[in-house]
């Protein structure tokens, strides 16, 4: 079992709690990075030992900043990031869309991604680590006006940029595709769809890798 750190945003729910369970049930310690302190102490204490609770803000950049410094004074060194802090938007489309809930949402799925890269950038080169991203489905294809799905697009070109520049000193960059997941992040529960943590599986897989190979993206998608 590797005796190695994660940081993760998004902690609190959803799929960063289930990654966070995975990961340290995998031999991992977690460091759980969100802003709700309640829940990622109980979590924490949950997780036992391995697991830190960093509360904070995926939109603020000394916030991530800090996190990341705290967790390897804890830990000694981070090995992974897994940048999953994202949110969607009540009103679909563009005409529809409100221009408050676009700009919340940019902040937090491309400007918290591009945050947690740049914090954790200079831990993940000493231990020649690994940054993993939540993408999407919606992120790989043309949905009509939606201003969520472009927000992902840029994480799967944004990933695969990264990938090329991690690349050249030994790092991997992933980025963890699913399609519909029962998740809070949906007003209404889909128990017919991907569970949380069949997508932690999909990041505990890419985190086992061998080092000599980058499991690029990976698609999870619903068999109904």
């Amino acid at each position: 079992m590797p005796n190695k750190t994660i940081f993760i945003t998004g902690a609190s729910t959803g799929i960063g709690a289930a990654t966070a369970r995975f990961a340290a049930d995998s031999g991992w310690n977690v460091g759980l990075f969100a802003r709700s302190k309640d829940k990622l102490e109980k979590l924490g204490r949950e997780i036992g030992d391995r697991a830190l609770a960093l509360p904070g803000d995926a939109a603020r950049l000394d916030d991530q900043v800090q996190a990341l410094d705290n967790l390897a004074d804890h830990f000694g060194a981070v090995d992974a990031a897994f940048a999953n802090a994202g949110t969607g938007l009540s009103a679909a489309g563009t005409e529809a869309g409100d221009p408050d809930e676009w700009h919340k949402m940019i902040e937090l799925n491309v400007m918290g991604l591009l945050w947690t890269t740049k914090a954790a950038m200079p831990h993940l080169r000493k231990s020649t680590g690994h940054l993993l991203m939540t993408g999407s489905a919606a992120g790989r294809r043309h949905i009509k006006g939606s201003v969520y799905g472009a927000s992902k697009w840029f994480v799967h070109g944004y990933g695969g940029n990264m990938a090329e520049e991690m690349r050249e000193w030994g790092g991997r960059c992933t980025v963890i595709a699913p399609g519909m997941v029962d998740t809070p992040f949906f007003d209404e529960p889909h128990p017919d769809k991907l569970q949380a943590e069949d997508v932690a599986d999909a990041v505990v897989f890419a985190l086992g890798a061998n080092p000599r190979a980058n499991v690029q993206e990976v698609f999870v998608m619903p068999t109904q």
